[in-house]
């Protein structure tokens, strides 16, 4: 079982190596299944609006919610997180890799791409996320013990996941 994670670094830093990733993978013939976080920012405000690119070929989704500029806590929209997640599940099947831009607390809670992320791993795929500090404790309650942690260098992710997905051909 290939569960790969990789700690957040600077904000945007792990969506700009997950897509890196994924662009050298899908180059090298691997399908793809799984979102990329494209986060935009607006004249005039201080967060930057949140959307998921679903892999292979879209579509985007907003999952971000404007709250207005003074609003704190959460702003994601759990509906749009949760269509996506469906689409991705119709996706998997197909693909050779999983790639969740970010396990985060619906995720740790069962919900969001966490159905797929164990669909994946039964079918022995590899699977990649992107990991926030403040949710690394939920992951690795939901990993028992399997997820390792992977440096923040595109070219030791892109061998990580072949590793993985050539490791599962030599079973098939």
């Amino acid at each position: 079982m290939k569960l790969g994670y990789i700690s957040a670094g600077p904000e945007g830093e792990t969506d700009l190596l997950l897509q890196e990733v994924s662009r050298r993978l899908i180059a090298h013939g691997l399908n793809m299944a799984g979102t990329l976080q494209i986060n935009t920012r607006q004249p005039g405000r201080s967060k930057s609006d949140m959307d998921l690119w679903l892999l292979p070929e879209g579509p985007q989704i907003r999952i971000s919610l404007d709250r207005g500029e003074a609003a704190a806590g959460c702003r994601l929209d759990t509906a749009a997180l949760e269509d996506a997640a469906v689409i991705v599940a119709q996706r998997l099947s197909a693909a050779d890799v999983l790639m969740v831009n970010k396990f985060g607390k619906q995720e740790a809670d069962g919900h969001g791409l966490a159905d797929s992320v164990a669909d994946a791993l039964g079918d022995g795929k590899p699977v990649l996320c992107g990991m926030a500090d403040h949710f690394l404790e939920g992951f690795l309650n939901y990993a028992a013990g399997h997820a390792e942690e992977l440096p923040r260098n595109a070219d030791q992710v892109f061998a990580w996941v072949l590793e993985g997905h050539q490791a599962r051909l030599a079973t098939v």
